[in-house]
């Protein structure tokens, strides 16, 4: 089945100027479409953040000034290995951006197809991931989410079928990178959560992140490649990212067998636990995988001349050239290899020097005025060094205020009282704990901290809330999709269905608790979805008599109630219904009557076929005088084959009717 044709954004113009043709994938935080931009006639990818993200500026995460700021910086991030940003704005006020399109598959839909890629393939893949990441590093940016979905991989123009050396390679979802110097300074920045599995571990202990951590997290994308698997797995994804914390990386030799041993040093390099161990940025780490590059090529290079056949004209070159880099990878010159250095042994002290100082100190001694000169530069001195380290040891150093529990205005304000700085780690949602209450401190109450330094603070979000999305009008799966999509923590049940005669089967009709409904994480969301239009659809009955619209529904299965009214209409005629005629309903259901109660206005009843004596005296019954034409002997020997006025016309009390009559 098709969701997408649920989606309202198809075929709709942005901005008068981006058709939307297509959706490409959905995240979590955003919806990528492919639209045509109409104006410059070329296909483009358009991220929407989705409606749930975007939250009135009461204390909310999302933030739509930062949301352009860094649509600005990204689009100022130019590089070939990385997915360029054309364009942002609202759309009926959700934010968006207007990305480059890049025709081919992500490294993971690479990696479901073939499992794990060569040494060299894996090497020239992450050549080009670190390029881009580099250039992002150089502009302040950390991406931190670097992982095979954000990886998209094209073929090259030549062609090459399954062999990725000359793909390229470009990385996507810039737009949830935060450049380095807000992350640390802008308390109100959003929460970004990396996936567990490529997860840096000082994002799981304090949430800081920085260049070092996307260094990590490209590390544990070429352990993937190269084995067909995470480092580590668990049941739940704290599990997982506890594991990045507490263990080491195991060598991508231990899993596949006969991988070069300078990848299990480039892996082990990437993904120390310690930050300070790993490479400084994505730029060197990069030097590091070219060399290895070099290392496994020039290997397998040799390897293959070694099981090549010699003919006998043939000429066996020792040196292999590597196979030329494009100009974004290619080494700089071949530096020579430093000569080792042996420290040169210390020039023996000179003859006699020993002797010299202490003739020295005799005669300083001896001297009234050398002595004193001595033990005051040796007063000089004690005081110099007792100063010093009472410095180094207390005096450069306050002690840390109490600030737990207390507010963000009043927790700035000890700390500017007491000349110390402040900074925010990303907040917490407490159900116990107001909104801007300090919920840690670091370092915590009583301890030192350097005069003028800062004291990093983790601020209460309040009570974890969530506002129900509205999914009426989608197909439950798609339904089901938005309402487990992140941060949403909803228990989603299908609670029933029911017939409806606008909405199509399967299709989402409405939900408990409400669209727009605040609830906290766990709630269970009842869905109800239409079973389509009813089996039975409920006849015209209005102006019919009460028995001829009471027959019509008994034969269709449906139970009558009849409501007697006042109406100028006749006696037991129909004068409403319902439901209405042409609604849909289930057999057995109840069709409510209204009916004439009208005593002094009757309709005609059909009487023809009857027999005469019948129908006159069904017609006297009603109080209208009858007269009988064409019967010459017993009534019950003849039929009515006409009658005036005809069935159904209104006729009162004492009014004239005639019936012919004729003998059969």
């Amino acid at each position: 089945m098709n969701t997408q044709t649920a989606d309202p954004l198809l075929g709709s113009l942005v901005d008068g100027r981006y058709r939307i043709r297509g959706r490409v994938a959905r995240g979590g935080m955003a919806t990528v479409y492919t639209a045509v931009d109409e104006r410059l006639e070329r296909t483009v990818a358009l991220k929407i953040i989705h409606p749930a993200q975007v939250r009135d500026a009461a204390g909310q995460a999302f933030s739509l000034d930062r949301f352009t700021d860094e649509a600005k910086t990204i689009a100022r991030l130019t590089h070939p290995n990385v997915v360029a940003v054309y364009d942002q704005g609202t759309h009926a006020g959700l934010p968006y951006l207007v990305m480059e399109y890049v025709r081919g598959r992500t490294l993971r839909d690479i990696l479901a197809e073939r499992r794990r890629l060569s040494p060299v393939e894996a090497l020239a893949l992450m050549e080009q991931v670190l390029s881009a990441l580099g250039a992002a590093h150089r502009a302040g940016l950390v991406h931190r989410d670097v992982k095979p979905e954000n990886v998209l991989v094209a073929e090259a123009p030549s062609g090459g079928g399954q062999n990725l050396v000359d793909a390229v390679a470009k990385v996507a979802d810039f737009g949830l990178a935060r450049a380095v110097e807000a992350s640390a300074d802008d308390p109100s920045g959003g929460q970004l959560m990396a996936t567990v599995a490529y997860v840096a571990p000082e994002l799981v202990t304090d949430g800081h992140a920085d260049p070092r951590s996307d260094v990590y997290s490209a590390g544990i994308v070429l352990f993937e490649m190269l084995t067909g698997r995470v480092p580590y797995d668990g049941e739940r994804p704290v599990e997982v990212a506890w594991q990045h914390v507490d263990r080491d990386v195991p060598p991508p030799s231990r899993i596949v067998a006969g991988l070069p041993p300078v990848l299990d040093e480039l892996v082990a390099s990437a993904t120390r636990r310690s930050p300070g161990a790993r490479p400084t940025d994505a730029g060197a780490l990069l030097s590091a995988v070219q060399a290895a590059r070099e290392s496994v090529t020039q290997n397998t290079n040799a390897a293959t001349q070694l099981l090549r056949p010699v003919a006998q004209d043939t000429v066996v070159v020792n040196h292999v050239v590597p196979s030329e880099r494009p100009s974004w990878a290619r080494l700089p010159g071949a530096q020579p290899a430093p000569r080792s250095r042996r420290r040169s042994a210390a020039p023996a002290a000179p003859v006699g020097l020993l002797e010299q100082l202490k003739q020295r100190y005799q005669r300083t001694m001896a001297d009234p005025r050398g002595r004193l000169a001595l033990i005051s530069g040796a007063v000089v001195l004690a005081l110099l060094v007792l100063t010093g380290g009472w410095w180094l040891g207390w005096g450069r150093y306050e002690v840390t205020p109490q600030l737990m529990n207390l507010t963000q205005e009043q927790a700035e304000a000890t700390l500017r009282a007491a000349g110390l700085q402040v900074v925010y780690g990303d907040p917490q949602f407490r159900e116990d704990v107001p909104k801007d209450v300090v919920l840690v401190q670091d370092p915590p109450p009583g301890e030192r901290v350097l005069r003028g330094g800062a004291v990093r603070l983790i601020l209460s979000k309040g009570a974890e809330r969530y506002l129900v999305p509205d999914v009426s009008g989608k197909t439950w799966d798609l339904a089901l999709t938005d309402l487990q999509a992140e941060p949403f923590k909803f228990k989603v049940v299908k609670a029933g269905e029911r017939y409806d005669d606008l909405i199509p089967k399967n299709t989402v009709l409405d939900t408990d608790p409400k669209a727009g409904t605040e609830v906290p994480p766990g709630t269970e969301i009842k869905v109800i979805v239409s079973k389509g239009r009813a089996p039975l659809t409920v006849p015209f009955l209005e102006g019919k008599s009460l028995a001829e619209a009471t027959k019509t529904l008994q034969e269709m299965g449906l139970r009558v109630v009849v409501e007697r009214v006042q109406s100028d209409k006749p006696y037991d005629v129909v004068v409403k219904q319902d439901p209405p005629n042409g609604t849909g309903v289930e057999k057995n259901a109840a069709v409510t009557l209204q009916v004439s109660d009208n005593q002094s206005l009757r309709a005609m009843p059909e009487v023809r076929n009857a027999r005469c004596g019948d129908a006159e005296g069904l017609l006297a019954s009603m109080g209208l005088q009858v007269e009988v034409r064409g019967v010459l002997g017993d009534k019950n020997w003849f039929k009515v084959v006409n009658q005036d006025p005809q069935p159904n016309t209104p006729v009162q009390q004492g009014q004239h009717v005639i019936i012919d009559c004729q003998l059969g």
